[in-house]
């Protein structure tokens, strides 16, 4: 079984993977380093890279703010609750719960990554309150799901080639999703990843002795204070006129939106999640509560995004991203390519924690190398997509809104993660080459 697989893993990682941001700053010595080393880019110009990229994610880095935020008030309604409860009925052992957390953050992160992360570990709290399970597999199951990401409906990469005016135009055209997310060889990639990573999931389920459980009580949310109307300001904070008036004009506008033919969107997302809470909560002083409980858990990515685009800016900047991701295709041949393109974005993927980032420094390099060797272009840009989202499995980068919520750290997950890494490369890989 691979629970046996599986547990020397955790032990692993647990003692010897730090906190994400001691992550964050190793990565960024060794960036700094190679770019030094291998890229013969003085120290001076490197730190310049450095510091002037350094706030170069700050409109992102709000963004999975609000994601986690909006996504736990949402969570924190009375409705939201009651339906996540409902669906947690449907387990009764703690295998079904690992199961039933895995498909679910599955479809969500198809439909949309930021979607899949919040209700993947919202919905893992859920069923941690009702069935006794290994609370670490469970919200690793939970993250797990956000793997397909790239291959659904909001993959930046098809997306970017099938939008009018991408910057690879003139050497690809437009490419439709036809060819890449309902492509046949991305659809049985899907199919095989939906069934493969639950059963994997299930299978790691640690023994008795070696579960960890949580408490259920410390998963309830606080209890809303109480208050009297007293003051005028009592009886606004109170209002339900107020929240509903704002809640449904904010509705309102996402409907005109999408009439008019608007996609979804990670700002979309944040902009439903929003409003749908200040609905659902009625008042804004039970929103504001909920807001104050869904802070505490935004330090992580408050801290560690900034370090992260210095990361980037230096990958990018210096040549390193794009002397690896040529090395790869240095010895690749029309039937490899795609094996090396995912492999190297796998790793680009490390540094460069961004869907569209990375593709903007890989294209020029995989796109000429698929047109000479006359590869097939559209598999090459999702071999690099799918790369993109397979490492996110060990990337901490893209777990910390999970984490937050569900109140773990990396070390807590990732060796559950690794193992689902081997698992998934290798099914990817051969789809990929031979589908």
């Amino acid at each position: 079984m691979l629970n046996a697989a599986a547990k020397p893993l955790v032990k692993l990682v647990d003692r010897y993977l730090p906190d994400p941001y001691i992550f964050v700053l190793l990565l960024s010595i060794i960036v700094f380093a190679a770019a030094v080393l291998f890229e013969q880019q003085g120290p001076l110009q490197v730190l310049q890279y450095w510091g002037d990229g350094f706030w170069g994610l700050l409109s992102f880095s709000m963004q999975m703010l609000l994601v986690l935020i909006t996504g736990f008030m949402l969570a924190s309604t009375p409705l939201v609750t009651g339906i996540l409860n409902r669906l947690a009925r449907l387990a009764k052992t703690a295998g079904q719960a690992i199961i039933l957390v895995t498909v679910i953050s599955l479809i969500a992160s198809w439909l949309n990554w930021g979607f899949g992360l919040v209700v993947g570990a919202l919905f893992a709290k859920a069923l941690a309150r009702r069935i006794k399970v290994d609370y670490r597999l469970l919200v690793a199951s939970a993250y797990s799901g956000f793997v397909v990401w790239h291959g659904g409906l909001a993959g930046s990469v098809p997306l970017t080639i099938a939008t009018p005016g991408h910057f690879s135009e003139t050497q690809i055209g437009l490419i439709p999703t036809s060819e890449t997310i309902f492509a046949s060889f991305n659809l049985l990639l899907l199919a095989l990843l939906f069934i493969a990573i639950p059963l994997v999931n299930y299978l790691m389920l640690p023994k008795e002795r070696d579960s960890v459980y949580v408490d259920p009580a410390k998963l309830q949310d606080a209890p809303l204070p109480q208050s009297d109307n007293a003051r005028p300001a009592d009886k606004l904070e109170n209002s339900l006129l107020l929240g509903l008036l704002v809640g449904f004009a904010g509705l309102a506008y996402l409907l005109q939106y999408f009439i008019k033919g608007g996609t979804l969107n990670l700002n979309i997302v944040n902009y439903l999640f929003l409003f749908l809470a200040i609905v659902l909560h009625g008042t804004p002083r039970r929103l504001l509560h909920s807001l104050q409980q869904a802070i505490q858990g935004g330090a992580g990515i408050v801290i560690q995004f900034p370090f992260y685009a210095g990361i980037m800016a230096i990958m990018v900047q210096s040549g390193l991203a794009h002397s690896m991701s040529e090395w790869f295709v240095s010895f690749a041949t029309a039937e490899t390519l795609a094996f090396w393109s995912f492999i190297s974005a796998g790793i680009v993927n490390i540094f460069v924690p961004s869907g569209g980032g990375q593709w903007a420094v890989q294209a020029p390099i995989m796109l000429p190398a698929a047109l000479e060797l006359g590869a097939d272009v559209s598999r090459i840009a999702m071999a690099v997509a799918w790369g993109d989202a397979w490492t996110n499995l060990i990337q901490p980068f893209w777990a910390l809104p999970v984490l937050a919520i569900a109140g773990l750290k990396a070390k807590d997950i990732m060796g559950f993660c690794l193992l689902q890494l081997v698992i998934t490369g290798v099914i990817i890989s051969l789809v990929l080459s031979f589908a």
